[in-house]
């Protein structure tokens, strides 16, 4: 392959895209918010499978070169060496990349379950003339409401926390990085070294002051404006949650 693949996942509002916005500082590094990749080769999965009438003519090394090609194509135009690919999705097709990409490894961003709904809640609030696509455009939710969907198997947080777990207790546990968000927020530069050293990678001098990464046009369109926006300066804000005292007491 022309480049060398790893993948940033784990848990939503969990630092994925500040990591993707420190990795990127290192020019050989290419690294963004999620993106599209992982739903297309989950796409491409099924249409090699049995769903397809077809798929029993196919071998298993045509499987695997078609699904090898999605990664080779998708990122063919990419300049940098290394590519940093983020999605949610990636910790529930570790199996596959195991064989595709043997020297890859998943980090997941990790955070306290109720510190996420507490930032998703934030959001919301912070926009109360904004509904989100992310929550149905509903007008009369409430946090109980909006944290049920966040939960739900396949809201955004429970689907990550399910392919986690499923990752972390799984056979390719060892291609796991994990990434505690409170670790990278206050000790940014010990956390990134030592995320080098488990990558295999030849240290490289980050500024944690002047951080530069914002996704506005898709976060208008999701109806959550600042979801990817990253702060200039690493540093980790001590607050009290703005959740109800059972939300947060049932999944802290």
């Amino acid at each position: 392959m022309q480049h060398r693949y790893h993948f940033i996942s784990g848990l939503p509002r969990s630092g994925s895209t500040l990591l993707a916005a420190i990795l990127r500082q290192n020019p050989r590094f290419h690294a963004r918010m999620s993106g599209p990749l992982e739903p297309v080769y989950a796409a491409v999965l099924q249409s090699v499978s049995g769903k397809n009438q077809f798929a029993g003519s196919m071998t298993d090394a045509q499987r695997e070169r078609l699904l090898r090609g999605v990664f080779e194509q998708f990122y063919a135009d990419a300049e940098r060496e290394v590519i940093f690919d983020t999605n949610r999705g990636w910790t529930n097709q570790v199996e596959g990349l195991a064989k595709l990409l043997p020297d890859a490894k998943v980090i997941c961003c990790v955070r306290n379950v109720s510190w996420i709904l507490d930032s998703f809640e934030r959001l919301v609030r912070a926009h109360p003339f904004t509904l989100s696509r992310m929550f149905g455009f509903e007008p009369h939710g409430t946090v109980y409401t909006r944290v049920e969907g966040l939960m739900r198997s396949d809201g955004a947080v429970g689907y990550a926390l399910a392919a986690l777990q499923e990752a972390y207790y799984g056979p390719q546990s060892d291609r796991l990085i994990v990434v505690p968000y409170e670790q990278l927020a206050r000790q940014p530069r010990k956390t990134v070294e030592r995320l080098y050293q488990a990558l295999g990678e030849p240290q490289f001098e980050h500024d944690f002051e002047h951080l530069s990464y914002d996704e506005p046009a898709f976060d208008e369109q999701l109806g959550m404006p600042e979801l990817h926006r990253v702060h200039p300066r690493v540093a980790y804000t001590e607050r009290k949650t703005i959740l109800p005292p059972d939300i947060f007491n049932r999944y802290k």
